[in-house]
């Protein structure tokens, strides 16, 4: 579980995030949405740390990360799998090389081990037989299932994904969603999915924070989605004539 109280973090006098607090579930795929310049990204790097935000905390299952010593903030980071928006792969390794870089640079594991570590997950995202190809050499779902590889083989406990649909195709998108739900569920992991794609939201959003003008200002379940009188969500989510008819057609039942 991550929990976030009260963040606030500004940037040349702008202030960008305004006191958020929410929980992001373990097991669950937690969801931040909004539209451009609501925060959601910087919200995102402040959980990574690549931010510092000058109000609030954020704790790791009880651990909270500015009270945290060099040696336990790196030892945090290891727990922590990353999954880049277009996805981040060495152009110049192989797929198992990708896959195994985290692994080499964290881990002092025997090559043996390292290559059926990597075997293991390459299979669990069905890409079994790609070892050896090169990032170019396959197509973009593809690549997204190797950074997917790659961001659960160390064990994470803590899993970030930003806008992972983005230049995917609707159907790949879905596997690509169905996958990290998936793996959340099977690994017990907090993961928390930074996403502009409404489809994720109502195919995966088992919680969901909304975010507008820094503010959070609606939380809750894709179910809770359809029945919720919130005006800025409702706005948000409702804006397309296909979702309005998904809603309409949700309340009648």
């Amino acid at each position: 579980m991550i929990e976030i109280k009260n963040l606030e973090k500004s940037f040349d006098g702008v202030k960008i995030l305004k006191g958020i607090s929410s929980v992001f579930e373990t097991g669950k795929t937690n969801l931040i949405i909004g539209q451009s310049g609501s925060g959601k990204t910087v919200l995102l790097k402040s959980l990574l740390g690549i931010h510092t935000p000058e109000v609030g905390t954020i704790s790791f299952d009880g651990r909270i990360y500015s009270e945290l010593n060099s040696d336990e903030k790196r030892d945090l980071r290891t727990e922590i799998g990353m999954l880049f928006q277009g996805s981040a792969l060495f152009d110049s390794m192989t797929v198992a090389e990708n896959v195994a870089f985290p692994l080499k640079m964290f881990t002092n594991d025997s090559k043996l081990k390292i290559q059926k570590r990597v075997d293991f997950v390459l299979e669990r995202v069905n890409l079994v037989g790609a070892h050896k190809k090169l990032p170019s050499e396959i197509s973009g779902g593809m690549q997204k299932r190797v950074a997917i590889a790659r961001a659960i083989v160390n064990n994470p406990k803590y899993l970030f994904c930003d806008e992972p649909n983005s230049g995917l195709d609707p159907n790949t998108a879905i596997l690509i969603d169905n996958l990290i739900k998936e793996i959340t569920v099977e690994y017990n992991i907090t993961t928390v999915v930074n996403t502009h794609d409404m489809n994720s939201v109502m195919e995966i959003g088992d919680n969901i924070l909304f975010l507008k003008n820094g503010v959070k200002a609606w939380q809750g379940s894709k179910e809770e989605i359809f029945i919720t009188d919130n005006e800025a969500i409702v706005e948000f989510v409702y804006s397309s004539e296909l979702f309005k008819k998904v809603r309409e057609a949700y309340l009648k039942e």
